[in-house]
């Protein structure tokens, strides 16, 4: 499939209220003509209503919105050359593949030739095309999800809109759809800005990630960039997995408000350790092993350590900073 056309999007202070609740507070953010960008962040921070004004389903209360150095703050969505895929996929089940995929163009009235052509070049750039006959009820999720994308890309937006996808999808199909969705921006060369709650898919997928926080931007980055270096002990806390252990700087020993080390920059030892706990939890993930200490003054330390570590449940335990790699807050 050819690459599509593409716009950059610009914000600026845009801010939304719900009567006196102030739900987007002051977001400024460019999001680069072809890039794949993610929000980011806890449920309730702002993320879907910031992809919903956006796409204008919902009003600003203030500030402006500009796609492809266009204005569209006050237009339709219709108008703005977006087209969104929803956490539902939204399919007619008495129509086909291949007629759900159409059905905006057939609205639309566009030629019959013309729809043909756009969806099956749609359905062969998702590998749907010996699928276009069946209807929805004959689909695995991962391939209904498939053709509510496909329904997009006829559209031919400037920007595509992704609202949690894949969070109906299990773990494997979710793992999937992450590496299709990636061959597919590559295809397209498309601008796509995609919602999750998992740091996982923003971290996979993203060129750039937007993490938010009540309302807030708290860092925008690549991947590398908020894994490597968290501005603030909230972004180091969600980026990761399993998350960064975070204490009362004080409390470690540190002289900082804050202190923060990944399970992974932590390496088991009971030669000269720099805290020592007790093995409370140990989740083995073949390649690798991640133990769970109870550290006196501390709390719960959590280490990501070779596949083959074997700790006891209740043995002593310490550990150590492999490569100083630790993150100091205040």
């Amino acid at each position: 499939m050819a690459p599509v056309s593409t716009s950059s999007v610009i914000l600026r202070n845009i801010r939304k209220s719900f009567g006196a609740v102030e739900v987007i507070k002051g977001i400024d953010l460019t999001i680069e003509a072809g890039e794949f960008c993610v929000f980011v962040g806890p449920s309730g921070c702002g993320k879907s209503t910031l992809l919903r004004i956006i796409s204008g389903l919902e009003d600003t209360t203030s500030g402006t919105i500009d796609i492809g150095g266009r204005d569209v703050t006050d237009a339709e969505p219709s108008a703005r050359g977006i087209a969104m895929v929803f956490q539902s996929y939204a399919l007619y089940p008495h129509l086909s593949v291949r007629d759900n995929i159409g059905f905006g163009l057939s609205l639309a009235k566009l030629p019959k030739d013309t729809i043909r052509q756009k969806v099956e070049a749609a359905a062969e750039a998702l590998q749907l095309t010996p699928l276009l006959d069946r209807k929805p009820k004959a689909l695995s999720g991962g391939q209904r999800q498939r053709v509510a994308i496909g329904r997009a890309i006829v559209r031919d937006p400037k920007v595509f809109l992704f609202d949690e996808p894949l969070s109906n999808l299990d773990a494997a199909l979710r793992a999937q759809m992450r590496i299709e969705l990636s061959d597919l921006h590559r295809k397209l060369g498309a601008t796509m800005i995609y919602v999750t709650h998992d740091q996982v898919e923003a971290m996979t997928m993203a060129d750039k990630i937007v993490v938010l926080n009540a309302g807030r931007i708290e860092q925008v980055g690549s991947p590398m960039d908020l894994y490597n270096a968290p501005v603030s002990p909230f972004v180091a806390g969600f980026i990761g997995s399993p998350k960064m252990n975070l204490y009362d700087g004080m409390a470690a020993g540190m002289g900082c408000k804050t202190y923060g080390i990944r399970p992974e920059h932590l390496r088991l030892t009971n030669e000269n350790p720099r805290w020592t706990g007790t093995v409370r939890h140990v989740e083995r993930l073949g390649a690798d092993t991640v133990v769970y200490l109870n550290v006196p003054g501390l709390g719960e330390m959590v280490v990501r350590t070779d596949g083959n570590a074997n700790p006891a449940i209740g043995a002593s335990m310490g550990a150590v900073p492999i490569d100083g790699r630790e993150f100091r807050y205040g």
